[in-house]
């Protein structure tokens, strides 16, 4: 966007130029020298190496003809205007020497402006790959070139290209191009042509022409083909509103899928920021390969978030990531990350600060479909939670106390077809207390303790009727009965003692000195007994275990290497180790512990957590990588692995991630073959030190099926004065009808002119 200004205001400056040079040397006559003059009254008549100046401004031509007293000057044969550097070219030309208005024939020219700072990109939208070895030349050309106001021009059959060479890449050629300075530019009949060939027909092209960093206007559209949608075609027009916000209006044609339309808003305003997108897509009717139709259907898209500063040190933040179709909505986005996604959010916050006291008020609205009609609501309409961190309990105390309370209305709700199932409404209100006392023990450096007593108190509008409870939780019972929840919990957390061991090491190559440290840990939790656990209304609020001590015990393993970064010799952590696990005098209580992610209600009760593992490396600042896994405490298998590797280096980076769910034959909730998965997923991107080529690499593969989930491939080109960026992607659907979309865009950059990534994911990224 900001290139097409540049473009415009170099052109006028060959036509614009001559009247701010005379405005500057008020009274400064014009200068006519020729090899042959005549003379008659007031009409000037010269031939033969015409030059014809006005300060700066020359005027080059094989005959002019100046009328004086009618303020007008005709030039023929190898007409040449220049001022500075900027030239342009015509077969005759005929303008007015007062007010500067006139027109040039077949004309050609080249004019150079100052270069402008590139505006950021909008959040989240496709950067184009930069154009490099650029400058700021600009090539025109038109039957006519009349200038028609002050600031105002017009071109018949004419246009213009950035590529200053003998054979442009491309060029811009509209039948007509009206151009008003500061404002617009449109053109009526565009033909993008390339190395000569015409590629793409625009009937209207409208962009802007004004001398702010951000210019309002469309950008260019964005064209591919997919298996499902067919061909596609994007286009976006961008509104700059003012310094500070910004909004998009885009609209997308798929001749299978039908056609979309939507709209961005975006603002840093002061002491907030947002982004907000709404996006409406008119599905077609689509019948599959086996004959069955599905009907035609409206959808809604509301994606954003905002934070805002507000009065009184409260802060406000929104966010909201909402379709009403699931269906189209795996259909119809590209990344493995939005085609997959099963769950609707949205809501909003305010928080403040006052001292040592806090205000915490929340909506939370969150759905998850298990099928398109199936799914669950959960959330809090609204929750206000309100506290005291912690001070000294008196003033020379080393005992600190804190306090939390909290009310909340707790969305809980299954719904079939969009209404509430039988015993599917549990929804309930809740208000807790709970106050904290601890105790941190310092005394030695090598042995850090801190010990806490925490007594909560909650108060639930409802429950259960534990008579009814069974392993179908359909049966159980919601009673209109009010609860008091209470315990006490006593917990002390251990390190160490710690162990060092450190190796001098000054002419490794490597590091200075190389540390080892191991931190043994020990956390011990007491729960007192709670009675009436089992009225607790299941699923709605997070459970706990009474009358249950736990036992969380491991050690950690820290490796440190002082390395020389840049002149200076600092300490980083290169490699970590961390093995733990967690006894339950109460078994239930592994059946929710959060700490582990493999723990559910769906495993068999055991005194006994998995054994995790959590290990990172980091050698150098561009190698990394991670691994978690969890084992079972009775088979001595895994249960679940994650692993992760990331390597950078000046021309691109790579990231591979691996995870495993394994089958367990004789554990519950581990001996359904259908519940293994193997998932791999790498990205990679690479591009040359001038980023004149670049690509990138995407893959999500399902090692259970041997199946490849999607795969995409992105590379540009960056030439001079364009760009072109192509992406291939294949994804599975999901739906067994339509199993494939193989999916094909691309798009232009000329010399800065923007593209744009669709709402559906193409041209964006790859999957994540």
């Amino acid at each position: 966007m900001n290139r097409a200004r540049e473009v415009v205001l170099c052109l006028i400056l060959l036509t614009i130029t001559a009247s701010r040079a005379a405005a500057q040397q008020t009274g400064a006559p014009w200068n006519m020298d020729c090899e042959q003059q005549e003379r008659e009254n007031e009409h000037y008549t010269c031939r033969g190496q015409v030059t014809f100046a006005q300060g700066e401004t020359k005027l080059y031509a094989d005959e002019l003809e100046w009328f004086r007293d009618e303020d007008r000057a005709i030039a023929r044969g190898n007409v040449v205007f220049s001022q500075g550097r900027n030239q342009i070219s015509a077969d005759h030309a005929d303008f007015n020497t007062r007010t500067r208005l006139g027109t040039f024939y077949r004309a050609t020219g080249f004019a150079s402006s100052k270069p402008l700072r590139q505006a950021p990109a909008a959040p989240g939208a496709f950067v184009a790959p930069q154009i490099t070895g650029q400058d700021t030349d600009v090539y025109f050309f038109g039957d006519v070139i009349e200038k028609v106001g002050a600031k105002k021009y017009t071109i018949t059959n004419g246009g213009f290209t950035t590529c200053v060479q003998p054979t442009p890449r491309w060029d811009l050629h509209a039948g007509k191009i009206t151009l008003n300075v500061d404002d617009y530019t449109l053109l009526r009949n565009a033909v993008f042509n390339v190395k000569g060939v015409p590629l793409l027909y625009l009937p209207i092209v409208y962009y802007p022409t004004n001398e702010a960093n951000r210019s309002t206007g469309f950008l260019l559209p964005t064209v591919g083909g997919s298996s499902v949608k067919g061909t596609q075609i994007d286009n976006q027009f961008f509104w700059a509103i003012d310094r500070s916000q910004d909004a998009s209006v885009m609209y997308d044609w798929y001749s299978k899928f039908g056609h979309g339309i939507g709209s961005e808003y975006r603002y840093n305003i002061g002491s907030g920021v947002g982004n907000f997108t709404t996006y409406m897509l008119n599905r077609k009717a689509v019948v599959d390969a086996s004959g069955t139709t599905s009907p035609s259907e409206r959808s809604v898209n509301f994606v954003g978030a905002a934070n805002q500063r507000l009065p009184h040190r409260l802060r406000a933040s929104a966010a909201t990531n909402y379709f009403s179709s699931v269906s189209t909505n795996q259909a119809f986005q590209t990344n493995v990350a939005d085609f997959s996604r099963s769950q609707r959010t949205y809501g909003g916050n305010v928080a403040g600060a006052w001292g040592h006291y806090s205000l915490n008020g929340t909506f939370q609205r969150s759905e998850w479909f298990s099928n398109p009609t199936r799914s669950g609501v959960t959330g809090s309409s609204p929750l206000v939670a309100v506290g005291q961190s912690e001070r000294p309990l008196f003033s020379t105390s080393p005992i600190y106390f804190s306090w939390t309370s909290e009310y909340a209305h707790l969305d809980h709700l299954i719904k079939d077809g969009g209404v509430v199932t039988d015993n599917g409404d549990t929804t309930l209100s809740r208000a807790e207390f709970a106050p904290r006392v601890r105790y941190p023990l310092k005394r030695w450096q090598f042995l850090t303790a801190n010990s806490s007593v925490t007594w909560r108190d909650t108060f639930y509008t409802r429950s259960q009727d534990p008579t009814t409870i069974s392993q179908d939780p359909n049966t159980t019972k919601i009673l209109d009965d009010n609860l008091n929840r209470r315990y006490v919990t006593l917990q002390t957390d251990l390190t160490g003692p710690v162990f060092n061991r450190v190796w001098e090491t000054p002419d490794s190559g490597y590091a200075e000195k190389i540390k080892h440290t191991i931190e043994p840990f020990l956390s011990v939790q007491r729960t007192t007994a709670i009675d009436n656990f089992n009225r607790v209304v299941s699923g709605v609020d997070q459970p706990v275990t009474g009358g249950t001590t736990n036992y969380a015990y491991g050690v950690n393993n820290r490796l440190y290497a002082k390395r020389k970064i840049g002149q200076v010799s600092q300490s980083q952590e290169i490699a970590s180790l961390a093995i733990g696990q967690t006894y339950y005098t109460n078994s239930l209580a592994s059946q929710s512990d959060t700490r582990y992610s493999t723990s559910s209600t769906a495993t068999p009760p055991s005194n006994f957590s998995p054994v995790r593992i959590d290990a990172r490396v980091s050698p150098t600042s561009s190698v990394s990588g991670s691994l978690q896994a969890e084992i079972d405490p009775t088979y001595l298998e895994l249960r679940r692995l994650s692993a992760g590797g990331r390597h950078s280096w000046s021309g691109g980076t790579t990231d591979v991630s691996w995870n495993q769910q394994f089958f367990i034959g004789n554990l519950p909730g581990f001996n359904n073959p259908d519940g293994v998965s193997r998932t791999l997923a790498v990205t990679s991107t690479a591009h040359t030190r001038e980023n004149r080529y670049g690509g990138t690499y995407g893959l999500t593969y399902d090692a259970v099926k041997s199946t490849i989930i999607q795969q995409v491939v992105q590379a540009y080109y960056s030439a001079q004065c364009c760009g072109v960026s192509l992406q291939y992607s294949r994804r599975i659907t999901g739906n067994s009808a339509i199993p494939v979309d193989a999916k094909f865009m691309f798009s232009f950059t000329l010399a800065g002119l923007g593209s744009f990534a669709p709402f559906d994911g193409g041209m964006g990224g790859v999957p994540r």
